[in-house]
């Protein structure tokens, strides 16, 4: 019924249940690629960016403005802990800002900052291809 009226819920369990229940029990609750990721470990890069996380928090938490987090790692699994920050996202040309809302929580961060933009070609004649380049501009 709670689910109906707009609160959010992840595999039955409300924010707060989930910002309070041990990584261990919460890695349980994700689909198979995420809970085989999660359960091999962190490698040193998600280490340091869960440091900057936990350091971002507790200064959310003091009242003073977090610092802006950047980084490269795209396979980082979001969890629970990140909910509430925003996370600038290496594409591969530049840093793309991922707001962390409780609907992101078990996809990897790397899905919310595309590598490849939709390709817009110009009009015909106006150098859009090779074979436009000889039709008459009118």
């Amino acid at each position: 019924m709670e689910a109906a009226l707009g609160r959010f819920r992840f595999r039955g369990y409300t924010v707060e249940e989930l910002q309070q229940m041990p990584l261990e029990k919460f890695i349980e609750l994700l689909p198979s690629r995420q809970r085989r990721s999660l359960l091999r470990g962190f490698t040193p890069e998600q280490r340091k960016l869960l440091e900057k996380i936990r350091k971002a928090k507790k200064r959310l938490k003091e009242g003073k403005r977090p610092p802006v987090i950047r980084t490269h790692v795209r396979d980082m699994v979001i969890i629970p802990e990140m909910i509430g920050l925003t996370i600038h996202v290496y594409n591969g040309k530049e840093f793309v800002p991922v707001e962390i809302t409780p609907e992101r929580v078990g996809h990897y961060l790397g899905e919310f900052a595309l590598t490849t933009k939709k390709v817009e070609h110009g009009e015909p004649g106006l150098k859009a291809t090779r074979s436009s380049m000889f039709l008459p501009l009118k």
